[in-house]
C-alpha cells in the first residue's frame, strides 16, 4: 500500500474537498535507517526530477573541527547518543544530531544521513 501525505477528502462536517493536485505529487515513503557499516546507497528520484542519495550504511563522516578550522574525512566507530529515539543508539543507526565516536573523538551529525547521501559532523569538546 503506498504512503500518502495527502489530507482527507472529507470535510469535518461530512461534505468533500475537491483535489487541486495529482495523485503523484503526495507521495512518501519508508523512513531510511542509515547504519553504521560498509558502504551501501542508491539513488532515488524525487518530485520535479530531483536526485536524493538513500544512503543504507556508511563507516565514514566528514568531520569539522572548528579550533583547527579544518574538515576531515573519519572513520565511525559507533553510535553513542541519539535524541531522536533511545533505541537507534543500540541498533547504531545514524540520523540528524546523533552523536557519533571516531577517531578524532565524539561529533555531532549535522546531515541527513538518509537523504543526502553523506554524513557531515562537527567535533564536540
Amino acid at each position: 500500500m503506498a504512503i500518502t501525505q495527502k489530507r482527507s477528502r472529507r470535510k469535518s462536517t461530512g461534505g468533500r474537498y475537491k483535489s487541486s493536485v495529482k495523485k503523484l505529487a503526495n507521495f512518501g515513503s519508508v523512513p531510511i535507517h542509515t547504519l553504521v557499516g560498509e558502504l551501501s546507497k542508491k539513488q532515488k528520484r524525487s518530485m520535479g526530477g530531483h536526485i536524493k542519495q538513500v544512503l543504507f550504511k556508511i563507516n565514514k563522516a566528514n568531520i569539522y573541527d572548528p579550533s583547527k578550522k579544518k574538515t576531515s574525512l573519519v572513520e565511525i566507530k559507533k553510535v553513542v547518543d541519539n535524541p531522536a529515539n533511545r533505541n537507534f543508539v543500540r541498533r547504531n543507526i545514524i540520523t540528524k544530531g546523533a552523536l557519533i565516536e571516531t577517531a578524532l573523538g565524539k561529533a555531532r551529525v549535522t546531515s541527513r544521513p538518509g537523504q543526502e547521501g553523506l554524513v557531515n559532523a562537527v567535533l564536540v569538546k
